[in-house]
């Protein structure tokens, strides 16, 4: 069984998923995610998870000058732990996805645990037109894409932000096959405990956002981890508040924000992501679950602290 804990809310301030045309909302550049991080870390997120964009046109970007415009700030005006992506966008090189990790030695990445075909064409023609020409055609070409995470990609982020910096992961697990290639890096003394694992739904190409496969991701995570995993859940869009109550309920973390779904209900765009991260953080106090600060969620997770980063 997974490890009872305090509800860890994460909040994904912009990702590399939606684009400018799709939200005024969407922070895009580094004053803009700086700010969306110190509200959401305001309003309860103990977890920033962050992209980083071009601030000229708001396309995906792994810069890591880019990152180090806003890690700085939000680090100096909140105590949230800051959670790098080594996802970053659409094409980008394994040596690009981890290039701001490498330099900022953060206490948490993301790490993929599984090649998918990641499809989010069907939000090109969702849209007359574009705010930027890059957007229709950086959605559109999905349709021909695998996002790679291979066994010798995962050991080589292993290796780099985990060997060498004592980086932390947030195992991001599409699919029931994306638990057993965690468990493989587990089994074999590559991952310590407790793993910290995030079960996603929604995502075309990985397991779709049916309620019952929250229940399938949980009990195989209980078979492969014992009491070693820790989990936490997103959903994609529509699905985000209903699956992150779901994962509340059954004892897990969820995670929110702008980079998941640019909603905060029923055809209503969000107007932040720290109104995100007050609605789930009163949905689990309304059902009398306590909410994990930043430092019981270090404690929690066995995060080296944030005075080991370099920013």
């Amino acid at each position: 069984m997974a490890r009872k804990t305090k509800v860890i809310i994460s909040c994904a301030i912009t990702g590399a998923i939606h684009t400018p045309t799709m939200s005024e909302h969407l922070p895009i550049t580094p004053n803009e995610i700086a700010d969306a991080s110190i509200g959401a870390a305001e309003a309860g997120a103990a977890i920033i998870h962050l992209h980083a964009r071009n601030p000229e046109d708001g396309s995906p970007t792994g810069d890591p000058d880019v990152f180090m415009e806003f890690l700085p700030r939000i680090k100096q005006a909140s105590d949230a732990v800051l959670n790098l992506t080594t996802g970053g966008g659409i094409g980008m090189s394994v040596e690009e996805r981890i290039a701001a990790a490498v330099r900022a030695e953060p206490e948490v990445t993301s790490l993929n645990m599984g090649s998918i075909n990641f499809g989010i064409f069907g939000l090109a023609d969702r849209y007359d037109e574009f705010k930027y020409d890059w957007e229709k055609p950086y959605l559109a070409n999905t349709v021909d894409n695998i996002f790679p995470n291979t066994f010798k990609m995962i050991d080589q982020v292993i290796t780099e932000l985990a060997d060498k910096r004592g980086v932390k992961f947030e195992h991001e697990c599409y699919d029931v096959g994306h638990l057993y290639n965690t468990h493989y890096f587990y089994s074999t003394g590559r991952l310590k405990p407790p793993i910290f694992l995030q079960f996603i739904f929604g995502i075309m190409g990985g397991i779709g956002a049916d309620l019952e496969h929250l229940h399938t991701m949980k009990n195989t995570a209980d078979k492969l981890f014992g009491d070693d995993y820790v989990f936490s859940v997103l959903a994609a869009g529509r699905h985000q508040m209903n699956f992150t109550t779901g994962s509340a309920l059954l004892g897990g973390s969820v995670r929110v924000g702008l980079e998941d779904s640019l909603y905060i209900g029923k055809g209503k765009l969000a107007e932040s992501n720290a109104q995100q991260v007050e609605k789930i953080r009163r949905i689990c106090e309304d059902l009398s679950l306590e909410v994990a600060s930043p430092d019981e969620a270090r404690e929690i997770l066995d995060l080296k602290g944030g005075d080991r980063v370099k920013f």
